[in-house]
């Protein structure tokens, strides 16, 4: 893993980038607006996340110059696009982000999210993006959290497989507990914490066969 972090000052920390052979990811940026915006008009993404639906350029427009810059300077959510590895920014083809909660002098908690691509996905991408993120989220020298969940509604069966590949443990199944679009949606959730080995911990579930 190459690790570029950034500094932590006034504004809060500096963006940096996360990458292997596989994989790289940094800050979505002005130039990446009209990408978002096409992979967000997906109906996959409509259906499984909370992004506006119908998705706008200025819907993009204000993920990356307000969110996006926000959750940095904040030092609360951070947020890298999956690129193609390589020196340079490619296109996005995902994305990936930790949202951290707690109080300072505390032992923190995050809650790991992620989309993709249509034209990106089945081949790993975001499970390796993932990864990326929620091992520096637990490495005491990157966020230090004592523990990352992860949510989806039910029935997202291709976000559960990324979490559960990564070694996130089944919690359970809360009714009525996710929020999307005005409505309360059932959640399934997970969690995973710094010792726990990063690799399926439970088997997977027979129903997500002719579930999926």
């Amino acid at each position: 893993m190459i690790v570029r972090p950034g500094a932590c000052h006034d504004a809060g920390m500096e963006p940096f980038v996360l990458a292997t052979d596989r994989v790289r990811l940094s800050v979505p940026t002005p130039a990446d607006v009209d990408r978002v915006a096409e992979i967000c008009a997906d109906p996959a993404i409509a259906r499984w996340t909370t992004v506006p639906s119908p998705y706008t350029r200025s819907d993009a427009e204000g993920f990356v110059s307000g969110f996006v810059n926000d959750g940095w300077a904040q030092e609360k959510d951070f947020t890298w696009a999956v690129r193609a590895p390589g020196e340079t920014d490619g296109p996005v083809l995902g994305m990936v982000g930790m949202s951290r909660a707690g109080e300072p002098g505390t032992e923190l908690s995050g809650e790991v999210g992620y989309w993709c691509a249509p034209d990106a996905r089945g081949g790993g991408l975001t499970t390796e993006a993932a990864r990326l993120v929620v091992d520096w989220s637990l490495d005491p020298e990157g966020l230090g959290l004592g523990v990352v969940r992860w949510r989806a509604n039910v029935g997202n069966w291709a976000s559960r497989r990324v979490a559960w590949k990564l070694g996130f443990r089944f919690e359970g199944t809360l009714r009525r507990f996710g929020q999307q679009r005005g409505r309360l949606v059932d959640s399934w959730v997970a969690s995973l914490v710094p010792e726990d080995r990063r690799g399926p911990n439970e088997p997977w579930p027979a129903e997500a066969v002719t579930a999926a």
